[in-house]
């Protein structure tokens, strides 16, 4: 998902801006959540207010870009879609320590098994997704 430079892209007209930036704040508040929540998931809400703010704050991307814990997810997803090996552990633990607590705690059955499902097919995604840069050669 790179992003293209700002001479590129036309400039969004004003209501696109706020949609975005709003987009781009609840996406980071998403994610600051996820951080304490292990039903929800960072880095993606991360990578998506990333791109939002690239839309409409330059300012906020700065500080998403330079921030010590969602820079290198950022860097690394642009760079060629990389997500480190710890991540994808840290999230296969969170995903199934989530699906464990909804089937001891929530109901109704069905809505757990769809969230389980969902659990399932992201962390098969994931684990797909390539952990290190090709060697140059």
């Amino acid at each position: 998902m790179a992003e293209p430079s700002a001479g590129t892209r036309p400039a969004p007209s004003r209501a696109m801006r706020w949609f975005y930036l709003s987009l781009a704040l609840a996406s980071l508040a998403l994610g600051i959540v996820g951080i304490f929540l292990p039903v929800l998931p960072t880095v993606p809400f991360i990578l998506l207010s990333a791109w939002a703010a690239a839309r409409s704050s330059p300012r906020l991307l700065q500080w998403l870009e330079n921030h010590p814990r969602f820079g290198p997810a950022i860097s690394d997803w642009r760079r060629g879609g990389v997500v480190a090996r710890k991540s994808k552990w840290l999230a296969t633990v969170l995903m199934a320590t989530s699906a464990v607590l909804m089937l001891a705690i929530v109901g109704p059955r069905w809505f757990i098994l769809l969230a389980i499902a969902i659990m399932a097919g992201v962390l098969a995604w994931l684990w797909q997704r390539p952990e290190s840069f090709p060697e140059p050669g």
